[in-house]
């Protein structure tokens, strides 16, 4: 006669505690974002941008840039003068995303070469080729990959 410590849980209880080890990770997956504080308490509060520490120079050239290419023609983006359109995604929180154009990976060089070639990279994507060199691509999406 088997050992009731040894004997199988029924389906429905293995489902739990499978529920239960998800949620488990899920939570300390979450919490690898937090810090402590100087109290040994979480510090809750929003993680740095990936890709967020460009010098200031280049953060502000890539604004105006993205004035200047009028790209607000498009898109609204935070802090670009005239830069309240419609037709095409806002740029808040770019930062934050982890997708360029629901397709590829939002990264400083894909989205430096997005802003520079975007068909090249999306074929049929109705974002415009503005004739952006590519230096001016690397600063204007400096400018977006720091909007939080």
């Amino acid at each position: 006669m088997p050992l009731a410590s040894h004997a199988r849980p029924p389906p429905r209880a293995r489902r739990g505690r499978a529920a239960l080890a998800a949620l488990s990770v899920a939570a300390v997956g979450l919490a690898g974002g937090c810090e402590l504080s100087g109290r040994g308490l979480p510090a809750f509060g929003p993680a740095p941008l990936p890709y967020g520490d460009a010098p200031a120079a280049q953060l502000e050239r890539g604004r105006e840039l993205l004035a200047q290419y009028q790209c607000g023609s498009c898109h609204a983006i935070p802090k670009v003068p005239a830069a309240r359109a419609s037709l095409g995604p806002p740029l808040d929180a770019f930062g934050r995303r982890s997708y360029i154009a629901g397709h590829l990976p939002n990264r400083p060089e894909t989205l430096a070469r997005w802003i520079e070639a975007p068909a090249a990279l999306v074929p049929g994507t109705t974002m415009p080729s503005m004739g952006v060199s590519p230096r001016d691509a690397r600063d204007m999406a400096a400018y977006l990959l720091a909007l939080e």
